[in-house]
């Protein structure tokens, strides 16, 4: 049976603090309410991928979501959903994570804030655990924060990274937010450190010898052990010269 959410204190993170004449976000803001050129809509549709996947494979994107969206019989928001619905999305982030780490992924994701502590992340949990998660995906979408904040066309972003009193904003989510929880990452063995006896140099390929650089032999020419003939010690006046001279036989 269908809870309502269930009701939790909203904290103040930076997103619910006023920009004070500062920057709002030094992110980029794609929507489709302007008239997009082909390739702007591709870096939409590039942005929205970042959002939801961090990064998205050639065998991860949507072919018909994206050209449903090209072609504006979707909205951005419904991009969106079938992302967060997509096998992808599903295998890498509920199958390999609890109830309470998934919430936390979508609502970075989504709401482009970090959760209002573990309050909140019971209340979304709850809803997972009753309605599944398109019942859950649904109701982010569909909540007035998502409406107000990106509405129908705008693609989801962090908000408010920036603070007037700091220099350095806030870590994006998908560097602060592994994929996999701790749990999950020791049972796979992470993080593993490796001992290396030898250092080993990186060389761009810019600065790799080319075919017929000196330095390609020079392994070699230092293997070879090259040394110098003796020279002879006999004296001239002791050489007989009558037998050195050849003869024709008869």
């Amino acid at each position: 049976m269908a809870i309502p959410l269930l009701a939790y204190a909203p904290t103040c993170p930076n997103q619910r603090v006023d920009a004070l004449g500062a920057p709002d976000d030094e992110a980029i803001v794609y929507s489709t309410d302007d008239q997009l050129s082909p390739t702007e809509m591709g870096n939409l549709i590039s942005a929205a991928y970042r959002q939801v996947f961090f990064h998205a494979f050639k065998w991860d994107r949507e072919i018909i979501l994206e050209s449903q969206l090209r072609n504006r019989q979707i909205t951005v928001r419904d991009f969106i959903r079938g992302l967060l619905l997509s096998n992808t999305f599903i295998d890498s982030f509920y199958n390999k994570n609890s109830n309470y780490r998934f919430v936390e992924h979508c609502v970075q994701k989504v709401l482009g804030r970090p959760v209002y502590g573990n309050a909140e992340k019971i209340a979304w949990s709850a809803v997972v655990m009753t309605k599944g998660v398109k019942g859950f995906v649904d109701e982010l979408l569909n909540s007035d924060e998502y409406l107000e904040s990106f509405g129908e066309n705008t693609v989801p972003y962090q908000r408010r990274r920036l603070l007037p009193s700091r220099e350095v904003g806030e870590t994006p989510f998908n560097i602060t937010t592994p994929r996999y929880d701790a749990y999950h990452r020791a049972q796979l063995g992470f993080p593993q450190t490796i001992w290396q006896e030898s250092v080993r140099n990186f060389r761009s390929y810019e600065n790799q010898p080319k075919t017929g650089d000196p330095t390609l032999f020079l392994r070699m020419a230092q293997s070879i052990n090259a040394r110098g003939g003796n020279p002879s010690t006999t004296s001239v006046a002791n050489l007989d010269y009558n037998r050195k001279v050849p003869y024709r036989s008869r």
